[in-house]
């Protein structure tokens, strides 16, 4: 709990380091990978540090988890940061690094608010900073326990045996765990991370959804090609049967949960991963529910998964599914919901760009469901969390 001499020093200051926090955030990695470059071998995406991206999460996990400690002082706002637990378990984050990323966000802060920050202000956020990080070990503790695994190691080799060309951009890698030891179990919806050594001798490490999890204990990744996207054109250039590739556990906090209400997947591009991996496990039980499949893509030629999304969605005894392409039939355009029936009650996931999902959720809430109901998946550092 924050206490009350800090809340209110945290409530008076907030706006000033809101304002400043991405100057702050990016002067505090730029000092920390300066003086500890092994941080960028595998743990720190480096393509998210280049475009700014990891800057801007930073800061609107931190800015909210300080503005609702001082609405609700008495409460510790764990909810907030489950996403960035399940993402720094997926890269291993360990208990000792939070003092790594204290010492140097917060000789960012001084350096950038200079005289305005005093020992007072420096201590009250201070505990800000710790309430956060000491949920956030919480919260990761508990899911590397889940994961059969201690001090984030997680990772396992895993041997493709197949390869599937999806569209002239994505590809699919089926993969079987190397060794006799279980598979840790894996949710519908859930990614793994992945983790490459680069040309340079940089390990990076990328998540992928786990687009198929059956139960001859396979698992699939698929995996498009970016424009400048140093992993995924590595793996498409090598990734061939046969190869080994090491892989985390499963972890995301968005994934499907059972129960009876209508079930609304909504998903555009590479964002139909998850939403297969759903329609699988809804098909292989057996779901009776009603399940509405909306996805919007470029054209039938880009789609990945068309197929399999098709017939998972037919195999189901309330399936129903519409497709938008922008070039190309039965729904041409972008997808618009304004002549959808939206079942009332519906649970709502989905994925695919931020401003797609925006517009799909606005549309969804016009519709009748409620925004407790709506659970999105970004891929990447999620710059809608700080700013939803």
């Amino acid at each position: 709990m924050l206490s009350a001499e800090s809340a209110a020093i945290v409530g008076e200051t907030l706006p000033v380091v809101k304002a400043r926090l991405e100057t702050i955030t990016a002067r505090f990695y730029a000092s920390m990978f300066a003086d500890r470059p092994e941080l960028l071998d595998g743990l720190f995406n480096r393509g998210n540090q280049r475009n700014g991206e990891q800057r801007q999460a930073l800061a609107g996990a931190f800015a909210a988890f300080a503005a609702a400690l001082v609405a609700n002082p008495d409460e510790r706002p764990d909810a907030l940061l489950a996403r960035i637990a399940h993402k720094h378990a997926a890269v291993g984050v360990t208990d000792d690094q939070y003092v790594i990323v204290q010492k140097y966000l917060f000789g960012a802060i001084a350096e950038v608010l200079g005289d305005a920050v005093t020992p007072a202000v420096a201590a009250a956020w201070d505990e800000v900073y710790w309430l956060m990080a000491g949920a956030l070990i919480a919260i990761e503790a508990r899911l590397y326990a889940d994961a059969g695994a201690r001090h984030g190691d997680t990772w396992r080799q895993w041997r493709v045996v197949e390869r599937r060309e999806e569209t002239a951009d994505a590809m699919s890698l089926v993969l079987r765990p190397v060794g006799d030891a279980p598979a840790p179990p894996a949710r519908p919806g859930q990614y793994v991370s992945v983790r490459v050594r680069m040309p340079d001798g940089v390990r990076q490490l990328r998540q992928y959804t786990l687009s198929g999890n059956g139960a001859d204990g396979l698992r699939r990744i698929t995996v498009k090609r970016v424009g400048d996207g140093e992993v995924s054109s590595l793996l498409h250039a090598t990734a061939k049967e046969g190869h080994e590739l090491t892989l985390s556990a499963p972890f995301g906090d968005v994934a499907l949960d059972g129960g009876e209400a209508p079930l609304v997947l909504v998903s555009a591009g590479i964002g139909c991963t998850p939403i297969t991996a759903m329609l699988e496990h809804l098909a292989l039980t057996g779901d009776t529910r009603r399940v509405l499949v909306l996805h919007a893509d470029r054209s039938p030629a880009a789609h990945a998964l068309r197929s399999d999304m098709e017939r998972l969605a037919d195999a189901l005894p309330g399936g129903e599914r519409i497709f938008w392409y922008e070039e190309g039939h039965p729904r041409a355009g972008r997808m618009s919901l304004d002549e959808v029936d939206i079942p009332a009650g519906a649970v709502v996931y989905m994925c695919g760009p931020v401003p797609f999902m925006r517009t799909a959720r606005g549309e969804l809430i016009t519709a009748g469901v409620a925004p407790r109901d709506i659970h999105y998946e970004v891929f990447g550092p999620d710059l809608w969390l700080g700013a939803a």
